[in-house]
């Protein structure tokens, strides 16, 4: 049973220790390689002494154009051969390598990477455990003065020969910053480097080679679809290579980046920092929204409202029987599929509306099943995707109603999720003799069976399934909906919010005017009451000095008449 990793927590696998296992699968070293026969020598010499059986190592050198002409030296594995690929740039080298290949797994490595004695076996002990795996291993860059190749061949630690080297920064940084990337499954792609990466053979059948219309960002741009394609991946840190010199990026940072985020912006829309602009479209979208035609009226509320929404990257699948369909000319309004000759005409020149006829091949990474009939929100189609990404869902349902007939619901699919399950299935002898999988499910794009097992039990396994009410996210019947601003419309509205906006905000600002005036005022009546206390204090003991010093007077004035009074009856007592 084909183990299930749950998005791209690759570590519910658990590799064997180096040395202690018994290979099987076959792998294909590809080497493009254009002048550098120094290099070349040293790269050769390392996997010359590779642990990984020699007779399942297969190394592919692809002379791109070099002169003098590359030669194989004496010191290399022995199934090396060389190819001439007169084509120009390294998609295209890579591309020739891989069309002779015979491996199982494919391991892209660079002429000027000179890989660790154990590097091939680091990369092959993980191939042996799933079937959708890539593996990346890493790279560090030398400036060290270049060995003999017998050096490198003796099979001693190549630290001695390359140390001290520095690390592959943005990769590893990436790798920390994601927990090994267990926690970016989105992103995780982004390890599809070309200097030191490997493939299974399968994943690259269903995903495509290299595309050779990219100059830069080729690596990257096969990464991304091999994540669509089902793929998991796997940084193997055990799996060390080093790099002869700093690479192209480290040597021009700044102008890389101009020409790769330029291009890749275009192929790879996870990338959603280079896709600001409100209105463009690109080559491939975000998200594909498929809609079975029905009557004109519903069908055009559900997609006018898809191309209104707040995910301008979006295109519409309009699925019917549009090569069937023959117009009637002479009396059009008796036309029983008169519906269906009105969208197609009302759509047929949109370029983000496709005309398709049952499961139509896109590299969208969401692809959303809405009925004809229900209306998105402004918003809600955005707020959908997010429930997908924040919470890494393989498959989010939207219920949208319910009836004595039935339940009427939409369902968003991450194409990456239904291509694994589908991986899974198909290899899996639990779930049937032959693991039929129908080419829809293959592609990641359908909800087909596989061998009797509904795909979407085995997407909840590998990626999880959310179900979520439409009405909170804004889904509404045609006929309760708002109908779709046009663009003048929208963009007055616009203004007008923002002429309320600034008007709002004069408001506040004479508010906050008025509130510091009444601060003031009462910063004042603070301070006289300050004063007054202060006064009252003073009087109130002004008034108790005043009493003291009266009762002081009266009781001067008491004490004599008393001591009067008291001296007659003295004398009477004497005379007696």
């Amino acid at each position: 049973m084909i183990p299930r990793v749950r998005g791209n927590d690759y570590t519910v696998l658990g590799p064997p220790a180096l040395g202690a296992w018994t290979p099987s699968l076959r792998v294909s070293v590809v080497v493009p390689a254009h002048n550098g026969q120094d290099k070349l020598d040293l790269v050769l010499a390392a996997l010359a002494a590779q642990t990984y059986p020699e007779e399942l190592l297969e190394v592919v050198v692809v002379d791109n154009g070099s002169s003098p002409a590359l030669r194989l030296p004496p010191m290399r594995p022995a199934g090396t051969r060389l190819i001439i690929c007169d084509t120009p740039g390294r998609a295209d080298a890579r591309n020739a390598g891989l069309a002779v290949a015979t491996g199982d797994i494919v391991h892209w490595l660079d002429s000027d990477v000179v890989a660790d004695r154990h590097e091939v076996e680091a990369h092959m002990r993980w191939h042996h455990l799933a079937p959708y795996l890539v593996v990346t291993g890493y790279l560090r860059f030398t400036t060290a003065a270049l060995p003999a190749p017998e050096a490198v061949a003796s099979g001693k630690d190549l630290a001695a020969l390359f140390e001290p080297a520095e690390p592959h920064e943005w990769l590893v940084d990436l790798i920390e910053r994601t927990s090994g990337l267990t926690q970016a499954s989105s992103r995780a792609f982004s390890l599809h480097v070309g200097g030191a990466t490997s493939v299974n053979r399968r994943l690259i059948d269903a995903a495509g080679p290299m595309d050779a219309e990219l100059v830069l960002g080729q690596d990257t741009e096969m990464g991304y679809r091999l994540a669509q394609a089902g793929a998991v991946f796997v940084p193997e840190p055990l799996a060390v290579g080093y790099h002869l010199g700093p690479s192209m990026r480290m040597r021009d940072k700044e102008r890389i980046d101009r020409v790769s985020q330029a291009l890749l912006g275009d192929r790879v829309p996870q990338y959603r920092w280079l896709r600001g602009h409100p209105t463009r479209q690109w080559k491939v979208p975000y998200l594909d929204v498929v809609v079975e035609a029905g009557g004109y009226d519903e069908t055009r509320a559900t997609v006018d409202a898809v191309l209104a929404g707040t995910i301008p990257d979006v295109s519409v699948l309009l699925d019917g029987p549009w090569d069937a369909l023959t117009p009637e000319r002479r009396a059009p309004l008796t036309d029983p599929r008169l519906d269906l000759t009105l969208l197609r005409g009302h759509y047929a020149h949109d370029p983000r509306v496709r005309l398709t006829s049952g499961e139509a091949e896109r590299l969208a990474p969401y692809r959303l099943r809405l009925p004809a009939g229900w209306v998105p929100g402004e918003d809600s189609l955005a707020r959908l995707l997010d429930l997908a990404v924040d919470g890494d869902h393989g498959l989010v349902g939207v219920l949208l109603a319910e009836s004595p007939d039935g339940v009427t619901t939409a369902r968003l699919e991450r194409r990456s999720a239904f291509a694994r399950a589908a991986l899974v299935g198909s290899a899996d002898p639990d779930l049937g003799a032959d693991g039929a999988v129908s080419d829809a499910t293959a592609g990641g794009l359908g909800t087909g069976v596989v061998a009797g097992r509904a795909v979407d039990d085995l997407v909840d396994d590998v990626y999880g399934t959310l179900w979520i009410d439409g009405e909170s996210l804004g889904f509404l019947p045609a006929a309760d909906a708002t109908p779709v601003k046009g663009r003048r419309m929208a963009y007055r509205a616009r203004l007008d919010a923002e002429a309320e906006i600034v008007k709002l905000t004069k408001e506040a600002e004479r508010l906050r005017g008025q509130v510091t005036k009444w601060r003031e005022e009462a910063g004042r009546w603070r301070k006289s009451a300050v004063d007054l206390r202060r006064e009252v204090g003073s009087l109130r003991k002004e008034l108790a000095a005043l009493k003291t010093s009266r009762l002081r007077t009266v009781m001067k004035r008491i004490s004599p008449r008393r001591t009067g009074a008291a001296k007659p009856a003295n004398d009477q007592r004497s005379d007696t």
